[in-house]
């Protein structure tokens, strides 16, 4: 399982929390895995230069077709920003009908607490997931 460990663009210091994102997406094909592959590489790379950013992971589970992002930041704002800067946009908007499913969680924690484990991530994702809650800016 391909793992980007956590990076930290900019530190939290002075800040006393983060709004954290957990992501978890599932392309519908095998032939899609390759270029959502390469899309989050490109999205990576934004990511480690991104305003407001504290920190990002990224884990690929190409087999099961699914790729799960995790990422604290200063604000929903720059988190946005990020959303809806190049290459995100385009990335977001030219993968979407490759999705079978997609699925965001939200929530704040103490800067101190910064990196988020995997684990608390995979809860909170494995609880939303009945809910299915569309991402601000993702559905644009």
């Amino acid at each position: 399982m391909p793992t980007l460990p956590w990076t930290t663009p900019s530190s939290p210091e002075g800040h006393e929390t983060a709004l954290i994102m957990a992501s978890r997406f599932e392309v519908r094909s095998p032939k899609d895995v390759p270029r959502f592959f390469l899309n989050s590489l490109a999205a990576w790379r934004q990511v480690r230069k991104a305003p407001g950013c504290f920190g990002a992971s990224l884990v690929a589970r190409p087999v099961k077709r699914t790729f799960q992002t995790l990422s604290a930041w200063e604000s929903r704002e720059q988190l946005m920003t990020y959303v809806r800067t190049e290459p995100h946009r385009s990335i977001m908007k030219s993968m979407r009908p490759t999705m079978r499913d997609s699925t965001f969680v939200y929530w704040d924690a103490s800067a101190a607490d910064l990196p988020i484990s995997w684990a608390e991530a995979g809860r909170r994702l494995d609880e939303q997931s009945a809910g299915h809650e569309k991402a601000p800016g993702h559905g644009e």
